[in-house]
C-alpha cells in the first residue's frame, strides 16, 4: 500500500468486512499529544498529509480531511491524488465533521472510532449526536489498525530525572497540591494519562515525542501512593528507587486496564474529561467519575520566581544563538551565498546546540521565503524547499528545550529589497505586537479576551489572521500548554483566568495567500503592575531576548510611544545579550538595536 490512495481502499474494505460504514481517524494517541509517536500517527500514515492538527472521516464512498487554516494550503497539496477531499474546518461553508456525519449516515450505520485515542468529552459528543441520528458509535474496533501491516513499535527511549537548580519544585510538593485538589473534588482516586502533567508532577522527562521531553505513561494517584505505568526498562534502577522512596511505584504500561477495572465500586476517580480517552475509562465502567481540569495544568501554567529567573537565562541563551545565527545569514546574503531554506533549519539549530542547557528544538523550524512563509505551519522538506533569493520577506518561527525553559521566536527579516506593501503588512503586525506587550489588565481577565487588543491595530485596517495570538508554554515541556489561550476560540474553554506566572506566546501574524507571511513572535510572562482601588492589575513582560528587525518598518506609521517601547526593548535586549556573545555576533547585535 505505496500511496493514500491505496491505504484508503484497504481500509474500505475493512470496513465492509467488519460492518462497519465509517471510520474516524483523529490526530490522537492514548495520552492527546499534540506531537505523536510515529506508532500513533495513524492520520498521517493514512492520508499523507502531515500537519500537526486535523482528522479523517472514511466511508464506502467519501474520504474528507477536516483541518483549520493554518494548513488549507498545505493539506491542498499534499492530499492531491489521494481521493480525499480537504474540508476546510471553521470556513462558513464546511460542515463540522460531525455534523458531515450525521448528515450523510444513514440510521442503523455503524462508526468507528478507536476509543483509544478519542477523549471522554468528545467520545459524548459524537455519541449523542450520532445516537439521535440513529447511528452507532464503535470505541472497540480499530480497522485501521487491522490494514496496518508496517506500523513502527512504540518508542522506547529512557526517563530521566529533572534536577535542581532547574527543577524549582519537589515531587512531594507537587503531590500535594494536587492532592489537596483531588481531596477538594472529593476524589479518592485520580488517573492522568496527559503525558505533560505526569512529567510535571513527578519532576521526570523523556524523549519519547519530538520536540516535548516527556514520556509515554499513565499515573493513578490516591491519598498515600502513585503508580506510574510505564514500560519496562525505561526507568533506571537508581531512579526507580528514589520514586520508591517517595511513595511511587513502577507498573508496566499495559497494566492500566486491570487496575481501573480492580478499583472498588465507591472509588471516586478524578479525569480531565478532554485529557483522557474514552477507551481508558471504558475499563473502570463501576466507578464513580469526576470530570474537572487536571490540577496539574493549573498548578504547572503558573510559573514559581526561581522558574522564572531559569526562563530569562535559557532566554538570553536562547537570544545568543539567534545572533551567532543571524549574524551568519546576513553575512551569506552579502556575499551572494546560495542559502536555501532548508539551511536556516540547520544552521540555526547548531547555533542553538551549541548553548548552554540546550536539550533539543522545542518543535520543527518554520523557514518560509515569501510564498512559503504564508502557511503559518509550513516546513522545508529536502524535496520541497525554496532557494533565498531575489527580493522579499523570510519567517523563521524557531525555539528550544532548555533544561531551564522552553523558548519559542518568530522572527521576519527582508531580503534584498522589501516592496512597500511588505513594510506596511510588517509595519501593522508589529503594532499588533506591540499592543499586546503593552496590555495591563485585571487579574483573572479571561485570556480569550486579550486577543483582540492585538488584532485592533490590524482590524482598523481591513486586516486579521486566522490563527489564536498566543498560547501557554511549558517549563522545559510542551511548547503549547494550556490552560491559557490568547485565541478567538478560547472562550470556549475553561479555566482562562491570567494569572501572574503565566508564560505565554504574543505573535500576531498577517498572510497573503501567494505571496508572504508576517509573524513577530515573543514570550511574555504575566507580572504584577498595578494595585488600585479597582483591583489588582497584570501587564506581560517579554522575555524573549533577540532583536525585532526594524529595516521593514514604516516609522511614520508608528506612535512615540509604539517607538519608545520598541527602543527600550532593543536597549534590554543589548544589554542582556552583550556577555553572551562576540565577534560578528556582537557586531550584528549592536547594529540591529539601535534605537530607531
Amino acid at each position: 500500500m505505496a500511496t493514500p490512495a491505496d491505504r484508503i481502499a484497504a481500509l474500505r474494505g475493512q470496513l465492509a468486512l467488519t460492518g462497519l460504514q465509517a471510520c474516524l481517524a483523529p490526530t490522537a494517541d492514548p495520552h492527546l499529544s499534540e506531537y505523536l509517536p510515529a506508532h500513533w500517527a495513524v492520520r498521517e500514515w493514512l492520508s499523507g498529509f502531515d500537519g500537526s492538527a486535523g482528522s479523517l472521516l472514511v466511508t464506502a464512498d467519501f474520504a474528507g480531511l477536516w483541518t483549520d487554516s493554518r494548513y488549507w494550503a498545505q493539506a491542498q497539496s499534499q492530499l492531491q491524488g489521494s481521493g480525499i477531499t480537504l474540508m476546510r474546518a471553521g470556513a462558513a461553508d464546511v460542515p463540522d465533521m460531525l455534523d458531515w456525519a450525521i448528515g450523510h449516515l444513514h440510521q442503523g450505520d455503524r462508526l468507528a472510532v478507536d476509543g483509544r485515542v478519542l477523549d471522554r468529552a468528545a467520545a459524548g459528543r459524537w455519541r449523542a449526536g450520532l445516537d439521535a441520528a440513529g447511528v452507532s458509535l464503535v470505541l472497540d474496533r480499530d480497522p485501521i489498525g487491522a490494514v496496518w501491516a508496517d506500523r513502527p513499535a512504540l518508542p522506547s527511549a529512557a526517563v530521566f530525572e529533572h534536577l535542581p537548580p532547574h527543577a524549582c519544585r519537589s515531587r512531594a510538593d507537587n503531590l500535594a497540591a494536587v492532592r489537596h485538589a483531588m481531596q477538594a473534588h472529593g476524589a479518592d482516586h485520580h488517573l492522568l494519562s496527559s503525558l505533560d502533567d505526569i512529567a510535571w508532577l513527578l519532576n521526570l522527562r523523556g524523549a519519547d515525542v519530538d520536540y516535548n521531553p516527556v514520556f509515554l505513561a499513565h499515573a493513578l494517584l490516591d491519598a498515600h501512593q502513585v503508580r506510574l505505568y510505564v514500560a519496562p526498562g525505561k526507568v533506571p534502577a537508581d531512579l526507580a528507587a528514589r520514586l520508591a522512596a517517595d511513595g511511587i511505584g513502577l507498573r508496566d504500561y499495559t497494566a492500566l486496564a486491570d487496575d481501573l477495572a480492580a478499583l472498588a465500586l465507591n472509588a471516586t476517580l478524578l479525569v480531565d474529561p478532554v485529557r483522557v480517552t474514552a477507551g481508558t475509562l471504558s475499563h473502570a465502567p463501576q466507578v464513580h467519575v469526576i470530570e474537572a481540569i487536571n490540577p496539574s495544568q493549573l498548578l504547572k501554567s503558573v510559573k514559581n520566581a526561581a522558574e522564572a529567573d531559569n526562563i530569562r537565562q535559557a532566554m538570553a541563551q536562547d537570544g545568543a544563538a539567534l545572533c551567532e545565527f543571524f549574524a551568519w545569514f546576513e553575512s551569506a546574503q552579502s556575499a551572494g551565498d546560495r542559502v536555501t531554506e532548508i539551511d536556516v533549519d540547520t544552521r540555526l539549530s547548531a547555533a542553538r546546540a551549541r548553548r548552554p542547557g540546550f536539550v533539543s528544538l522545542s518543535f520543527s523550524t518554520i523557514a518560509g521565503f515569501n510564498a512559503n512563509g504564508a502557511m503559518p505551519h509550513y516546513r522545508a522538506t529536502e524535496s520541497s524547499h525554496a532557494e533565498i533569493q531575489g527580493d522579499g520577506l523570510l519567517l523563521i518561527d524557531s525555539g528550544g528545550q532548555y533544561l531551564g525553559g522552553t523558548t519559542d521566536i518568530t522572527r521576519v527579516v527582508p531580503v534584498g529589497t522589501p516592496s512597500a506593501a511588505q513594510r506596511a503588512d510588517y509595519t501593522a503586525v508589529l503594532q499588533a505586537h506591540i499592543a499586546l506587550a503593552r496590555a495591563q489588565f485585571p487579574v483573572d481577565t479571561a485570556s480569550s479576551v486579550l486577543d483582540a487588543v492585538a488584532r485592533m491595530p490590524l482590524w482598523r485596517r481591513g486586516l486579521d489572521y486566522g490563527h489564536g495570538t498566543g498560547h501557554g508554554v511549558g517549563y522545559f515541556l510542551n511548547v503549547h500548554e494550556g490552560p491559557q489561550s490568547i485565541s478567538v476560540r478560547g472562550h470556549m474553554r475553561a479555566h482562562q483566568g491570567m494569572q501572574a506566572g503565566m508564560l505565554t506566546s504574543n505573535e500576531p501574524g498577517l498572510y497573503r495567500d501567494g505571496k508572504w507571511g508576517i509573524r513577530i513572535e515573543n514570550l511574555v510572562l504575566a507580572v504584577p503592575a498595578a494595585q488600585t482601588a479597582f483591583g489588582s492589575f497584570l501587564g506581560f513582560e517579554t522575555v524573549t531576548m533577540c532583536p525585532i528587525d526594524t529595516r521593514c518598518v514604516v516609522r511614520e506609521l508608528l506612535s512615540a510611544d509604539e517607538i519608545n517601547w520598541l527602543d527600550g526593548y532593543h536597549r534590554q535586549v543589548r544589554e542582556r545579550l552583550l556577555p553572551l556573545v562576540d565577534g560578528a555576533a556582537r557586531d550584528w547585535l549592536l547594529a540591529r538595536t539601535e534605537p530607531l
